[in-house]
């Protein structure tokens, strides 16, 4: 068995190949892009060290992107667990249209990223949108409300990505559910166990890998995501009220055609996750621990 081992690792070689091109190529590539003063397009750089680091330490406007993007994914986070766990219970249970019910769920997260924000960016809108005029009609406004103007911008945004991504949380959390044996909701209902009583020690117990799984992806998902936020906001105008940090390295890439500064924010984006990361797997086993 082991007298070629040089047959395996030539077998083995197209896709190390593929996995370095693919993915180490570009992490390496872009710690060492961060290193320099580099423009977008044209041939010019030079060797800064730290300095792009040192600069985003001390500058506002990237702190300010760390809080959008902490209140934009741990909002988007908390209400797609909420409504995509409920979602799922409800679908888990026996009722007539209950698969078309299921297939309507998914339609939000189907749909292109950015039909789905021209639909609340239509919907939202302050002159002829379909929630201004229902406000106004059933007297809980005077005016028509600016969704999409610097007060209410966040909160449209929240919206519309919670309306698009819960799916994902319905389908994981579902899938899990229907592993889950009966008899143990049978025993309980016996024992004269309630609705609550049954989620909370059969349900979770049995559905808590799933959704640390699902808190887990989701995060980084909501962190780092970019096309919802810029199709929603645009740059310039409002943007700075929902600028994240990576809209924040794409301006800085592509606008200010620092592509250095851009390299550097996307390594900072990726170590704050991985510290995030940590952090959550730490309290995890620690909880397991104590269980």
């Amino acid at each position: 068995m082991n007298r070629h081992p040089l047959v395996g690792w030539l077998l083995l070689a197209p896709s190390l190949l593929l996995l370095g091109g693919l993915v180490l190529f570009p992490i390496v590539y872009n710690v060492w892009l961060s290193l320099h003063d580099k423009h977008a397009f044209m041939p010019v750089q030079a060797f800064v060290g730290l300095r792009h680091y040192v600069y985003f330490a001390q500058d506002a406007e990237f702190w300010s992107s760390v809080r959008y993007g902490v209140i934009y994914a741990g909002l988007t986070l908390v209400l797609q667990l909420l409504l995509g766990v409920s979602a799922a219970l409800l679908l888990n249970e026996g009722f007539r249209g209950r698969n078309l019910l299921r297939g309507v769920v998914l339609f939000p997260y189907m749909i292109p990223t950015i039909v789905a924000v021209i639909l609340w960016k239509w919907l939202l809108n302050d002159s002829y949108g379909l929630v201004n005029h229902l406000l106004l009609a059933g007297g809980l406004v005077r005016t028509p409300v600016a969704w999409l103007g610097k007060d209410h911008i966040m909160e449209s945004l929240i919206l519309t990505s919670v309306w698009q991504f819960f799916p994902f949380v319905v389908v994981t959390y579902l899938a899990r559910l229907q592993t889950i044996a009966p008899e143990l909701y049978e025993a309980a209902k016996v024992d004269g166990a309630g609705a609550w009583r049954r989620f909370r020690h059969i349900t979770l117990p049995q559905t808590r890998n799933v959704l640390f799984v699902i808190v887990l992806l989701r995060s980084i998902f909501m962190f780092t995501k970019f096309d919802t936020v810029w199709l929603m906001a645009g740059e310039g105008g409002v943007s700075r009220y929902v600028r994240t940090l990576p809209v924040y390295a794409y301006a800085r890439s592509f606008t200010y055609l620092q592509a250095g500064m851009g390299a550097a924010l996307a390594v900072l984006m990726f170590l704050l996750l991985l510290a995030a990361t940590a952090v959550y797997f730490r309290a995890l086993r620690g909880d397991e621990a104590v269980a």
